[in-house]
C-alpha cells in the first residue's frame, strides 16, 4: 500500500511540475493512441476526422452527449480503460493549470508586481491611507463623466495590496525614483501625474524625477510646506503645486459660516454642484458675458473664472467684456461635467 501511495505522489508531482510543452505533447500522444486503439477496435464512425475530435473532447471531459458511442466490445473496453481515465486526468490537469495561471496573474496585479501597459492614464504616486482612497474614488467618478474614460493607476512603496483591484492598476515599488519599477506604471505614457506623499522631501524628489521622465504630463504635487512648492516651481515651472488650505478654510469659516461646507461641495463630484473646466476651442473670439449667459441658460452652469492655459494665472470673476480667445480654459460650476458643448 505504501508503494502505491509513493507512486501516486510521484506521478502527481510529475504532472504538476510539467511544462506546457510537455502537457501539449501528452495530449497529442493521448489523442493519437486513442485513435489507433479505436481504429483497431473497428470503430469506423468514431474515428472519422471531425467526429473523432468532437467525441474525444466530450468523452474526456465526461460530458458524454451520447450521439456517438463505441459499438464494438473492444471499443467499449478501450473507452472505459484508456480513453476516459487518461482523458479525464489530462482534462483536469489543463483546467487546473489554466485556473492556477489566472489566479497567479490576478494575485500579481493585487500585489503590484505586474507591468501596466497603459496610455494617457492618470498616475497617483504615494499612499496616505483613507485620504488616497477618497482621491481614487473621486477620480473614478470624474473619469466616468468624461468621454475619454481615462484609466487610473496607483504607485506606492507602502506594504499594501491594491485597494480597488477591479477598478485601478497597481504597482508596488522600492523607490519612486527607481526607473525600472516606475516604468511598470508606464510613467512616460501618463497624461496626468498626481504626487501625494506624507513627507514633502519624498514629494520633491519624486516630482523632479517625474518631470524628467515625462515632460508632457500635467504633474500635480501636494506640499504641506508651501516654500518647498515654490522651490520646485523654480526648477519645474510646469508642475502645479497644491498647498494645504486647511488654515485658510478655518479663517474663512470663522468670518463666513458655512464656507467650509461650500468649498467641500465644490470639490466633491459625488455631492451637489461641482467645479469643472473646459477649453474654449472655437476659432473666433467671444466675450465672457456671451459665454456666461450661454452656460447658464443652456446647461444651468455658472462661469466663474478663465485661464490662458497657464495654471498659475487663473482670473476669477472676470469682467463681462473680457475677451475669450481660442485655447483659454473656462472654469464653471455645474451638477455634472459638460462633455459635448455647443458653442453656437
Amino acid at each position: 500500500m505504501s508503494t502505491l501511495h509513493t507512486i501516486r505522489k510521484a506521478l502527481t508531482r510529475y504532472f504538476i511540475d510539467m511544462r506546457w510543452q510537455s502537457i501539449f505533447l501528452a495530449i497529442a500522444v493521448y489523442m493519437a493512441l486513442s485513435w489507433i486503439f479505436l481504429a483497431l477496435s473497428g470503430e469506423a464512425e468514431i474515428t472519422q476526422g471531425s467526429h473523432f475530435i468532437y467525441w474525444i473532447m466530450v468523452t474526456a471531459s465526461t460530458v458524454g452527449y451520447g450521439d456517438f458511442s463505441p459499438g464494438t466490445t473492444a471499443g467499449k473496453y478501450t473507452t472505459a480503460m484508456f480513453v476516459i481515465p487518461f482523458g479525464l486526468s489530462l482534462f483536469g490537469l489543463v483546467i487546473g493549470r489554466v485556473a492556477s495561471f489566472v489566479a497567479y496573474q490576478w494575485r500579481k496585479g493585487v500585489k503590484g508586481l505586474k507591468t501596466l501597459h497603459y496610455q494617457n492614464h492618470i498616475l497617483i504616486i504615494g499612499w496616505n491611507g483613507s485620504r488616497t482612497l477618497q482621491l481614487l474614488r473621486l477620480l473614478l467618478k470624474e473619469t466616468q463623466d468624461t468621454l475619454s474614460k481615462q484609466r487610473l493607476a496607483l504607485c506606492v512603496i507602502a506594504d499594501i495590496e491594491n485597494p480597488l483591484p477591479d477598478q485601478i492598476g497597481f504597482v508596488k515599488t522600492s523607490s519612486f525614483t527607481n526607473l525600472d519599477d516606475m516604468n511598470k506604471a508606464s510613467i512616460s505614457q501618463a497624461s496626468v501625474i498626481i504626487i501625494d506623499n506624507p513627507e514633502d522631501d519624498i514629494t520633491m524628489t519624486t516630482a523632479l524625477f517625474c518631470a524628467q521622465q515625462n515632460r508632457t504630463a500635467h504633474i500635480i504635487a501636494y506640499f504641506k510646506d508651501e516654500q518647498l512648492g515654490q522651490l520646485l516651481k523654480t526648477h519645474c515651472p510646469n508642475v502645479e503645486c497644491t498647498p494645504s488650505v486647511a488654515v485658510e478654510m478655518l479663517a474663512k469659516s470663522a468670518m463666513d459660516p458655512g464656507s467650509s461646507v461650500l468649498h467641500q461641495q465644490l470639490l466633491d463630484s459625488n455631492n451637489g454642484m461641482t467645479q469643472y473646466s473646459i477649453t474654449y476651442d472655437q476659432g473666433s473670439d467671444s466675450q465672457f458675458e456671451t459665454l456666461f449667459h450661454l452656460f447658464k441658460r443652456r446647461y444651468n452652469a455658472i462661469l466663474i473664472a478663465i485661464s490662458n492655459q497657464n495654471f498659475d494665472s487663473v482670473e476669477v470673476n472676470p469682467d463681462l467684456d473680457q475677451t475669450i480667445k481660442s485655447g483659454n480654459v473656462l472654469f464653471y460650476i455645474a451638477s455634472e461635467r459638460i462633455v459635448d458643448i455647443n458653442w453656437q
